[in-house]
């Protein structure tokens, strides 16, 4: 019954906050509690603010505009849950352990080049963000595409509980949370919970034909449509240097894209949304300007110009075991002889960090560098002959004082990191 009266009012004011210093006259306020606070003492502060309601789970912190439910996150999930039922329109899930936020903007871009496309927005991929994704998004809509981020076993399923995917695309999985999935069966195994789900509700899979693990994850689902290998869909690089150029072929036509990526890890995330745009009817000269237009933000796999020439492959989002060995290998193909390695640790892989930044190390060994930089994780923990700093803002002071001149950077970390800052040093 609360979640009926919350979506009538929702309805007329279609707007929510869980932060209450973000309140705009109208919203929806719903005190969701954190580790280090309680929201339902800020409901007042948001209702005086101009929220419309207050969705509070603790009677104490009962006043004017609120309503008190028995948990707040649930009824904000429930909500969701509602206001997802009202749509009969294709629900695209995209998850996986890399790439999975580049190919969700790539498959966005394309898909809203012909259909009113409403999208996860930045790194809203959890919990919250999921639900709030789904009530944004209005009458209009044609396609639905959301992006879902895991640490555990069980968080997949939970999120498709409430956005019911009618279609589902798994990036790849690697060596990604480890302290929480437990190993990579473990993160397959995640991961694979949106298949699964897929597989119980008659869906559609978008799956990489040369991961042979993906194969066999999708099977049972009753429709798998491919890309990659010898599917329909494939691809290949044509160039590297530093932008990504591929060839995409589409039944017996083919396209040829002129990205803004760096790296050739991106064909398979080029592939996938090209493979989407298809399946969906998206012309082909469509798929080639959108995806040509699509630019890279937020430290993704970004080409930034730097004063006294020097250039940077900023890919400072985040990092793991597979999506570093990926990107130094990528890097040490481009042919430059000015490469520098800037490299943080990397976070959430439990009893394997050690013996995974171990592996880096010797990764970074068998490639000729003018100078390797590690900064924070275990990287301080381990033995090795590269100059080492304890976290980015001390890197960043080094680099302020070296003067360099043409050289190429690779810029990667865990987000704990906070590699991005050494850029402000040039």
């Amino acid at each position: 019954m609360k979640t009926e009266e919350i979506y009538q009012h929702y309805l007329q004011y279609p707007h929510i906050q869980t932060d209450s210093r973000k309140i705009q006259p109208g919203d929806i306020f719903f005190a969701i509690k954190g580790p280090n606070f309680n929201a339902n003492s800020f409901a007042a502060d948001a209702v005086a603010a101009g929220a419309s309601l207050a969705v509070i789970d603790e009677a104490e912190y009962r006043g004017e505009k609120t309503i008190l439910v028995e948990d707040a996150l649930r009824q904000l999930q429930l909500l969701a849950l509602h206001h997802r039922k009202q749509f009969n329109i294709p629900f695209i899930a995209i998850t996986g352990s890399n790439g999975k936020t580049t190919t969700r903007e790539l498959v966005t871009t394309v898909l809203a080049g012909k259909f009113k496309t409403y999208s996860t927005e930045g790194n809203l991929n959890n919990h919250i963000g999921i639900p709030l994704t789904i009530l944004s998004i209005r009458k209009d809509a044609e396609m639905a595409v959301v992006e879902m981020g895991a640490n555990h076993l069980g968080e997949i399923r939970s999120y498709c509980e409430y956005t019911l995917p009618t279609h589902g695309l798994i990036s790849n999985c690697g060596k990604a949370h480890l302290e929480g999935f437990g190993s990579l069966e473990g993160v397959k195994k995640g991961k694979g919970e949106l298949f699964d789900f897929l597989r119980e509700n008659n869906g559609t899979a978008f799956v990489m034909k040369e991961y042979d693990y993906l194969l066999e994850m999708s099977r049972g689902i009753p429709e798998v449509v491919y890309y990659g290998g010898d599917s329909e869909i494939r691809g290949k690089i044509l160039k590297n240097e530093p932008f990504l150029q591929a060839e995409i072929q589409m039944g017996s036509k083919s396209i040829i894209v002129n990205s803004k990526l760096v790296g050739a890890y991106n064909l398979p995330n080029l592939m996938a949304a090209a493979c989407v745009g298809h399946y969906f009817g998206v012309e082909n000269e469509i798929i080639t300007s959108r995806l040509e237009a699509y630019q890279p933000t937020n430290s993704r796999s970004q080409f930034v110009e730097l004063p006294n020439d020097n250039k940077a492959i900023l890919d400072a989002y985040n990092a793991n075991p597979t999506s570093m060995r990926i990107a130094i290998e990528n890097f040490a193909s481009i042919k430059s002889e000015n490469k520098i390695l800037l490299l943080g640790g990397m976070a959430e892989l439990g009893a394997t960090s050690l013996e995974e930044h171990e592996k880096i190390v010797e990764l970074i060994g068998n490639h000729s560098w003018k100078e390797v930089v590690l900064v924070g994780g275990d990287f301080l923990n381990i033995q090795h002959p590269y100059l080492q700093f304890e976290n980015s803002e001390k890197a960043a002071e080094w680099l302020k004082g070296q003067h360099f001149h043409h050289c190429l950077f690779l810029i990667k970390g865990s987000r704990s990191m906070k590699m991005e800052k050494t850029v402000s040093a040039f």
